[in-house]
């Protein structure tokens, strides 16, 4: 092996979304917990397929210079992806069966159409009459003259009808799964509680769907067809962004089929009927699955059991530092305050927003917009401010995929009610977490800054671990003011010494500071590293840890997701990574250089990716709070000592779960909770 080799991106994430399945296999974890991981699982492969095989599968048509762009021929990697995700699947639909016999050991049983009792079979004849019947719509396919257009991230039946001695007949019908539930609750009976799949409801009542063909029997097997996600933005001059942003919006709808799923046990005449229909490459597109497609509905599983079956999370926290105070800005002008959540409340930041709104002396609110929640109250928040008078400006990105037509709508919404509204950068996605409050105080403007690792969006600060720094200092807030500036008019660039700002300065400034530790470390001083990513691929980089190491500087890394990084080689021996997948979804971005033992702290919305440094706005912020840097060294410290949920990242990529000497189980999560929860009480009273 070459030295500064790195290890394929596609598989490495793979890698990643394998260690979500083994939570699924983790019979330590509450049984519909484990159900949820196997759709978190489904819905990360199906986003995989549509974004980064379709970008490969499009690739191909490059040729020699694909293969320097992707380090590799994609027809190669196709074809690793191909063996790799058969391999899960297989694994995941034998998780899934242990799944169903740990659910009746609960007495929880999932029934198909053969299964069925006579009181269950009333009630389901019934349902489906009443609610399945009138949005099913049956095609027909033996004289349509072309195979009928199949959406992305819909499920269908592909029907044979099979008759004495005659031509049997084929149909298609969608599963209607997005105006239905896909989970049926049967009737108990005794101690037996019972659930049934949309699918198999179905299945069971299709001899009344196709009542008026006379057929001997019926066959129908689940397909799925992956399309590829990505936007293709035309070139128009004459066109603003929205504009084109709304007609690829359409297009996305009908992009190439990447990946075709299909029931195993799907006879081989259907599937070459199939095949010769859609026009589907055998070898490429095709990856044999298992009765039920589609599991990201799973996420939705209905608990009818007990309440154990699921994590008892406990109350999110509120702040120490605003307990019992009247005024958030006020609090935030004396201290710098570091939130974490999903253990502390994101509603802190609501309030922040709600008291700027309806504070006489704010003058203006300038926040960036990413990904924001359903029926936010973020924007609820500006929309009040806008009717108190004050001058809210909204940069949205348009291009934050599969949020688009969600964005566009917010940018709308507040566009009409007065705000000034930015469509993000020409050639960069705005990808920073920011807002800049700006209020009047004894006759001077005063600025209040948050700098962010995650959306602002409370839907997911339920579920992610991101951090939020709330500042006055000038030092942090006259740049996060320079940093609007350029988002409104992209000739003010601007020149920045407490926030590393992509893509100008960031790449350069990381370069730096690794290479200081290499100084310092051939100077025989103090000289560690410490990174806390969900990804790490940016060769660049990945290139000069390696050269850190070969100087002997101590590398710990923590990557939830995609790791380049090669641990355990002659030129990465003083490189650790572990990886940590639990009941939170592992999202902040935090970067520690020892710095000659006056060591240096960064928060950051930016992973290390090319298109995290090169092509797109992002900030990270230095932390010069000491409590603060306490804080996230602890927390940090506590991600590190993990052996419950943690996983080495190693060469060969499976995922074994890390030991260590304590002889206590420490699990991450659960011991921050823990830690926070004893400090707020500690500082309370």
């Amino acid at each position: 092996m070459k030295q500064y080799d790195q290890l394929n991106r596609e598989i490495s994430w793979l890698s990643f979304n394998e260690r979500v399945l083994q939570e699924a296999e983790d019979k330590t974890v509450p049984l519909i917990e484990r159900i949820k991981f196997m759709g978190i699982f489904s819905n990360n492969r199906d986003e995989f397929f549509r974004v980064r095989v379709a970008t490969i599968k499009r690739m191909v048509k490059l040729g020699r210079k694909a293969k320097v762009i992707l380090g590799e021929d994609p027809g190669i990697i196709l074809g690793k992806i191909q063996k790799t995700v058969i391999g899960q699947t297989n694994k995941f639909e034998g998780i899934y069966e242990e799944l169903l016999h740990d659910l009746g050991k609960r007495n929880i049983y999932i029934l198909n159409e053969k299964m069925l009792s006579p009181v269950h079979k009333k009630f389901i004849l019934q349902y489906f009459h009443d609610e399945v019947m009138p949005a099913l719509v049956p095609i027909m396919l033996d004289n349509a003259v072309q195979f009928p257009y199949l959406r992305d991230k819909s499920i269908y039946f592909l029907i044979k009808l099979n008759r004495h001695e005659r031509k049997p007949k084929y149909a298609l019908i969608e599963i209607p799964s997005e105006v239905l539930p896909r989970f049926v609750v049967l009737p108990k009976q005794g101690e037996k509680k019972f659930i049934i799949l949309l699918d198999d409801v179905i299945r069971y009542c299709l001899d009344e769907v196709f009542a008026i063909f006379e057929h001997e029997s019926i066959e129908a097997y689940t397909i799925k067809l992956t399309r590829d996600a990505e936007l293709d933005i035309e070139n128009d001059v004459t066109q603003t962004i929205v504009e084109k942003i709304s007609r690829s919006l359409k297009k996305r709808k009908k992009g190439a089929p990447v990946r075709l799923t299909y029931d195993n046990d799907m006879p081989i005449d259907m599937l070459d009927f199939l095949m010769k229909k859609i026009n589907v490459i055998k070898t490429e597109n095709l990856i044999p699955g298992g009765r039920y497609h589609n599991f990201k509905d799973f996420l939705h599983f209905p608990n009818i059991g007990a309440a154990d079956l699921q994590y008892i999370n406990p109350p999110q926290l509120d702040h120490e530092a605003f307990a019992g105070q009247k005024s958030f800005l006020k609090v935030i002008k004396k201290k710098d305050v570091l939130l974490t959540f999903p253990y502390q409340s994101f509603s802190h930041i609501i309030d922040v927003l709600r008291e700027a709104s309806i504070d006489p002396k704010v003058e203006s609110i300038k926040i960036t917009l990413y990904r924001a929640a359903n029926q936010s109250r973020v924007i609820n928040a500006l929309l009040n401010a806008m009717k108190n008078g004050k001058k809210v400006t909204l940069v949205v990105e348009i291009q934050a995929r599969f949020d688009e037509e969600a964005n566009l709508h917010v940018a709308n919404k507040l566009k009409e009610e007065g705000a000034t509204v930015i469509y993000g950068v020409p050639g960069l996605k705005v990808h920073s977490k920011l807002f800049l409050i700006t209020r009047r105080e004894n006759g001077k403007a005063m600025n209040y800054a948050h700098i962010g690792t995650g959306n602002f969006n409370e839907q997911t600060a339920k579920l992610y671990c991101d951090t939020s720094l709330l500042t006055s200092d000038k030092r942090i807030t006259e740049e996060v003011a320079k940093l609007f500036a350029f988002y409104a008019d992209n000739l003010k660039r601007g020149t920045y010494k407490h926030l590393l700002v992509a893509p100008f300065y960031m790449r350069k400034k990381f370069i730096n500071f690794i290479n200081r530790e290499i100084t310092n470390a051939q100077a025989g001083k103090p000289a560690h590293i410490l990174l806390k990513l969900n990804n790490l691929v940016d060769r660049e980089l990945i290139k000069k840890l390696y050269d850190a190491s070969e100087a002997g500087v101590q590398i710990k890394l923590i990557i939830r997701g995609i790791c380049c990084l090669i641990t355990g080689e002659s030129f990465s021996k003083n490189i650790e990574a572990i990886s940590i997948v639990d009941k939170y979804l592992e999202h902040s971005r935090v970067f520690i250089f020892c710095n000659g033992g006056d060591e240096k702290y960064f928060l950051s919305s930016a992973d290390w990716m090319a298109r995290n440094l090169d092509h797109r706005s992002e900030v990270a912020v230095a932390i010069y709070d000491k409590e603060i840097r306490k804080e996230l060294k602890t927390m940090i410290d506590i991600q590190w000592k993990d052996n419950a949920k943690a996983r080495w990242i190693n060469k060969k990529q499976d995922n074994p779960y890390r030991s260590t000497r304590s002889k206590n189980k420490i699990r991450a999560q659960d011991e921050i909770y823990k830690w926070l929860s004893q400090r707020k009480h500690t500082e309370i009273n």
